[in-house]
C-alpha cells in the first residue's frame, strides 16, 4: 500500500483517480483550494470516499509552508492541480494563470524532494505545443519531440511546459523519480459546468440542457479541432505511468483524430433531443485550429491506447451534466 497525494485532487481528473487508487487499495490523500474543484466530487452514493478531516487539505499550493506539510511522508504525489478553465478566462488572465501554475508547479515539486517522495507524477498538456503547429487543420499527430522550439500559443501552455521542464530537472539530478504525461482536450464527468471556467464540451452539455432558457451558443466558426479524451483513459494512463513510466521522459496521452466544434456540438444537441438552433458568435476567441497525437510511445512504454470513443463519452458526460443540472434546479 502506498501513501499518494493527488494535488488538485477535487477536481474532474483528480476525483476519478483519487476514487481509482482507493478502489485498489492505497491510502490517497487530497490538496484542493477549491478553486474550480468541488467536495462533492470526493462523494459516492451521497458518502464521502475518505475522511475528509484527515485526508483533505484545503490549502494554496502557492504557499510553500503549505506543500510541505501535505509532501510530509508520502510515497508518491500526483500533480495534477492547475489553474485552467474555459478559453475566455485563459487569454483574460494570462499573467495570473501562469504565475500561478509555475509557483505550483515549482513549490509541489521542490516541497517532495525536501520531503524525500519517493515518486512524483505530472500532468502536463497539449497546449504547450507550438502555436505555429496549431495554426492549420489537418497537422500530422504530434510527437513528444515537437514542443521545442517552445512558442506555444498561451501563457498558460507556458506555464504547464515550465512543469514539465523543471521535473526533467529534478530527475536529470537524482532528486526524484519523475513521470510526466502531457494529455490532449480532457473531459467527462465531474465536470465543471459554469458559465465562467466550464471548457467546451462542459459548457454545451449546459447549453443544450438549459436551451432555450440559455442560447446555443458555439464560440468561434466551429471549424477548430480537438483531440477529445475521456477521463477514465486518463486515470489508466497515470495507474500505467507510476507502474511503468517513471523516469522515461514526456509521454504524450490522447487520440490521433480530431473532432470538430461543430461536430461535438451537433453531436450534443442529438443527444438532448431538442430541436436546437446552433448560433457560431466568429466573434469569440477560438484557440488553436487543430492538434492529435502520436500516442507510440504511451502504447510502447504504458500499454495505453485509447478506450472510449468520442460518441460513448459524450454520452456518458451528458447524461451526467443533465442529472446534476436537474438536482441544482430542484
Amino acid at each position: 500500500m502506498l501513501k499518494i497525494l493527488v494535488t488538485g485532487g477535487a477536481g474532474l481528473i483528480g476525483s476519478n483517480v483519487v476514487k481509482k487508487f482507493l478502489s485498489i487499495g492505497h491510502d490517497v490523500y487530497v490538496a484542493d483550494n477549491l478553486w474550480r474543484g468541488k467536495l462533492e466530487n470526493l462523494y459516492d452514493k451521497g458518502r464521502p470516499v475518505f475522511d475528509l478531516d484527515s485526508h483533505f487539505h484545503k490549502v494554496d499550493l502557492q504557499d510553500y509552508d503549505s506543500c510541505l506539510k501535505v509532501t510530509r511522508d508520502v510515497d508518491v504525489v500526483i500533480h495534477l492541480a492547475d489553474i485552467v478553465a474555459g478559453i475566455n478566462f485563459v487569454f483574460s488572465n494570462e499573467l495570473f494563470v501562469y504565475r500561478a501554475n509555475v509557483v505550483m508547479n515549482s513549490n509541489v515539486l521542490n516541497a517532495a524532494i525536501s520531503n524525500n517522495v519517493k515518486k512524483f507524477l505530472y500532468v502536463g498538456t497539449a497546449c504547450s505545443y507550438p502555436a505555429d503547429m496549431q495554426s492549420k487543420l489537418n497537422p500530422p499527430p504530434f510527437k513528444e519531440e515537437d514542443a521545442y522550439p517552445a512558442s506555444p500559443e498561451s501563457a498558460y501552455g507556458w506555464s504547464k511546459l515550465m512543469g514539465e521542464y523543471e521535473c526533467e530537472l529534478a530527475q536529470k539530478e537524482g532528486k526524484i523519480e519523475t513521470g510526466i504525461l502531457r494529455l490532449h482536450n480532457v473531459y467527462g464527468p465531474p465536470c465543471e459546468m459554469s458559465p465562467e471556467k466550464s471548457q467546451v464540451i462542459p459548457a454545451l452539455c449546459r447549453k443544450a440542457i438549459k436551451y432555450p432558457e440559455e442560447g446555443f451558443v458555439v464560440w468561434g466558426s466551429g471549424s477548430q479541432k480537438r483531440a477529445f479524451l475521456y477521463v477514465d483513459d486518463v486515470v489508466d494512463a497515470i495507474q500505467a505511468l507510476l507502474d511503468r513510466g517513471m523516469n522515461k521522459g514526456v509521454i504524450q496521452i490522447g487520440p490521433n483524430v480530431s473532432h470538430s466544434i461543430a461536430d461535438i456540438a451537433k453531436k450534443i444537441v442529438d443527444l438532448s433531443g431538442k430541436d436546437i438552433n446552433i448560433e457560431f458568435d466568429t466573434l469569440k476567441p477560438e484557440g488553436d485550429k487543430d492538434r492529435t497525437a502520436d500516442s507510440s510511445k504511451a502504447l510502447k512504454i504504458l500499454g495505453w491506447k485509447q478506450k472510449i470513443s468520442i460518441d460513448e463519452g459524450l454520452e456518458r458526460t451528458y447524461k451526467w451534466a443533465n442529472t446534476n443540472l436537474s438536482k441544482k434546479s430542484d
